[in-house]
């Protein structure tokens, strides 16, 4: 019933993808003189012409993509990596392009840029919501830029300057995003005031452009993050808010074994916080891909392990 509902959804959003770029379709077909000279043809630019032009944009996007959901499905940790590096370099220095609370302003209002000369930005948006939908907040784990570069950070910080947030304070934290996410929107749709943004979200550095305060706010939170991992991701980003919402809908989720009722070795492995018990919290898991491979793990996992010592039994059984 659950994945029925997903797919229901997922339809639903399509139509909805597809009644948006009819609405933008048409175009004028002559530009009036100013001077009210006599009117001469124009070319017009065509749809053709307009993909050419943002083809490029459009492959690299699409590459980049590829890269996501080859790591993503092959569970490979090596090409996650790699595929992080990519996002913070192209996605964020050399792009700037980042799902940002300024798109869910957009949305409340239905004032979304225009299809045909956006085509980058959309298959990205698209990208986002559909994989979300699907499998998850894949986007959170590994699409967006500040979020890999934080984790990368990580990576590079010793273990002995992290802090481990006490589980019961890890869970009532995680909520912090979600009043963060509607008091923004709710401040926007009062005051209009797009501004806000620079407030509750760093991703304006990867534009360079700030105030000293913002410069010297953002040091903070970085500074902070080498002690507390993944600190904005996982408790201040509207974003993130909003995707996991999102994320209930999610058709395909992360299997689970009889035995994960007792065991601890993935909720103890969990960097994100998501597993509480048998329970994975989809709206708070970022499809990273650590639990799935130790459940894939024939040495570690206790599935496997119980199966092997059947198995092992048995044998001793028949002879």
């Amino acid at each position: 019933m659950k994945m029925r509902t997903g797919l229901v959804l997922f339809a639903i959003l399509l139509a909805l993808i597809a009644v948006l770029a009819m609405s933008h379709h048409s175009v004028n077909a002559y530009v009036q003189d100013t001077w009210n000279f006599a009117d001469e043809d124009e070319a017009v630019p065509t749809w053709a012409d307009d993909i050419k032009e943002q083809a490029p944009e459009l492959a690299m996007f699409t590459a980049f993509a590829t890269l996501a959901m080859v790591g993503f499905f092959r569970k490979s940790e090596r090409l996650k990596w790699i595929t992080m590096g990519a996002s913070v370099v192209y996605l964020g220095f050399a792009r700037s392009q980042l799902i940002t609370v300024v798109n869910i302003f957009a949305l409340t209002k239905w004032n979304l840029p225009s299809f045909r000369h956006n085509l980058p930005w959309y298959l990205f948006a698209i990208f986002t919501v559909v994989t979300t939908v699907l499998w998850g907040r894949l986007y959170c784990g590994r699409i967006c830029a500040f979020g890999s570069m934080t984790q990368l950070l990580d990576k590079i910080v010793p273990a002995r300057f992290r802090f481990e947030v006490p589980r019961r304070l890890e869970q009532r934290a995680s909520m912090i995003k979600y009043a963060l996410l509607g008091g923004t929107v709710l401040y926007f749709l009062i005051t209009n005031d797009i501004l806000i943004y620079r407030y509750v979200e760093p991703f304006w550095m990867f534009s360079r452009q700030a105030t000293t305060g913002m410069w010297i706010g953002l040091g903070v939170l970085l500074v902070a993050t080498i002690f507390v991992r993944n600190l904005y991701c996982r408790f201040l980003c509207p974003v993130g808010a909003f995707l996991g919402l999102l994320s209930n809908l999610t058709v395909f989720r992360i299997k689970r074994w009889s035995e994960c009722k007792s065991c601890k070795i993935c909720e103890k492995a969990c960097e994100w916080g998501a597993i509480r018990g048998p329970k994975i919290i989809a709206s708070e898991c970022v499809r990273c891909d650590d639990c799935e491979r130790l459940y894939a793990d024939t040495k570690k996992c206790p599935h496997w392990l119980i199966l092997l010592k059947k198995k092992a039994q048995a044998m001793v059984g028949l002879a």
